[in-house]
């Protein structure tokens, strides 16, 4: 089966994650489509198995000879983002001529290109689309899809030489948790890929290292009315900790390698508040030093209003797999000369994000991120050209061919 066929079925299941879910995985959607994944694994003579958390892992066996090569790992996760309504995903596949793309004419949904520059370049290809009203789900079903065509086509040629392929999908990824019960000793692969960027080409092994903060604020409510001297407003207290933050330290003021403050949450009133806050950077220096900003400000904030309560937890989610893979650049190499290979020039850049390999990285399973080909992941916008996804099979079929 080719790509489009088995994404056309993952798309239809929603598997969105939730972040207020207790349990693994945190929602039903993506066990249903871990059983699909195994069947479809099955029907190609594939032994896959889905483990108590909702981890698909299967194998498949390295062709007579190639035995002693080292087992390679790819790895995409079933999980979509909450940030676009992940039901009834109608996707269809338009034959680009260039210009916009009308998704919905009825409720004049347009894929710009004066707000998508880059879709000019896809021209006399086909993309995958939605009606605009949900995502896509390319991020990353696009990856599971481009491995399950992979093992199709090398259970359907036997006479291409690769060695033992670790294959695996994991559930949580858009929350965080992709890896939390990952075996990574059950896995037995020397080294492995996530198949989870975006364009066609994208080559990554640096990463952002991740922290979360919560700043908690507990005020006194009085009557407005009779509240001169008396009344600590936590709201406003908090409205105040959120200008702290330098402007030119956020997402929508950096770029590239620069870290950032996010401020993802601000809820409250007079008696209580909170901000939530994730920090972000690559050099593990700067990292520190965002996160000490937040404490001092905390503290700062606490001697300046002494009758409020005010307290942080900051909490590490996860590092730049550089400090892993700069000792493994033959995995990094490998993967660009698979892509060259198939005509693809790396685009090798840092993640302005995370991924599953970068926590894998340090569980002891070297693993970069190689791209699916998709576009404007998390949003109504998504789309994904049929060609990329194609020449992200042949990239794979290059990377384990012994």
């Amino acid at each position: 089966m080719k790509a489009l066929e088995y994404f056309k079925k993952y798309v239809s299941v929603d598997t969105q994650s939730d972040e207020n879910s207790g349990s693994t995985p945190s929602t039903q959607g993506q066990l249903e489509l871990a059983g699909i994944i195994c069947r479809d694994l099955a029907d190609l003579g594939i032994d896959a198995q889905t483990d108590e958390y909702g981890y698909v892992y299967g194998t498949v066996p390295a062709t007579a000879g190639c035995e002693d090569l080292p087992a390679i790992g790819l790895i995409a996760h079933m999980d979509t983002s909450d940030a676009a309504s992940g039901q009834n995903i109608r996707m269809r596949v338009v034959d680009y001529a260039g210009g916009d793309v009308m998704l919905n004419e009825e409720k004049n949904i347009v894929l710009s290109e004066a707000e998508y520059p880059e879709i000019a370049k896809h021209a006399g290809k086909h993309l995958i689309v939605t009606d605009g009203t949900t995502l896509l789900g390319a991020d990353d079903k696009a990856g599971v899809s481009e491995i399950l065509a992979l093992c199709a086509h090398l259970t359907a040629h036997p006479e291409e030489a690769h060695g033992t392929i670790r294959i695996a999908f994991t559930p949580d990824e858009e929350i965080g948790r992709g890896a939390d019960h990952f075996d990574v000793e059950r896995f037995a692969a020397q080294f492995a890929y996530t198949v989870d960027g975006g364009a066609l080409g994208e080559l990554e092994y640096e990463n952002f290292n991740a922290a979360a903060a919560q700043i908690t604020i507990k005020g006194i409510s009085m009557h407005p009315g009779s509240s001169k001297g008396k009344m600590v407003n936590a709201a406003l207290i908090a409205c105040e900790f959120a200008a702290q933050m330098p402007e030119d330290q956020r997402p929508d003021t950096t770029e590239k390698y620069e870290g950032f403050f996010h401020l993802c949450a601000l809820t409250g009133d007079c008696e209580e508040a909170a901000l939530q806050y994730i920090i972000r950077d690559h050099d593990a220096g700067e990292f520190a030093r965002k996160k000490e900003y937040i404490a001092q400000c905390v503290d700062a904030f606490s001697q300046k209003y002494p009758k409020a309560q005010i307290s942080v937890q900051i909490r590490d989610s996860y590092y730049n797999m550089k400090e892993v893979l700069k000792d493994r650049m033959d995995i990094i190499d490998r993967a660009a000369d698979a892509m060259r290979a198939c005509g693809v020039e790396p685009i090798v850049q840092p993640i302005r994000g995370g991924t599953d390999g970068s926590r894998l990285s340090f569980m002891g399973l070297p693993c970069p991120n190689l791209s699916t080909g998709g576009y404007n992941f998390h949003s109504r916008f998504e789309y994904i050209p049929l060609e990329d996804m194609d020449t992200m099979v042949d990239v794979l079929r290059e990377l384990v061919r012994a």
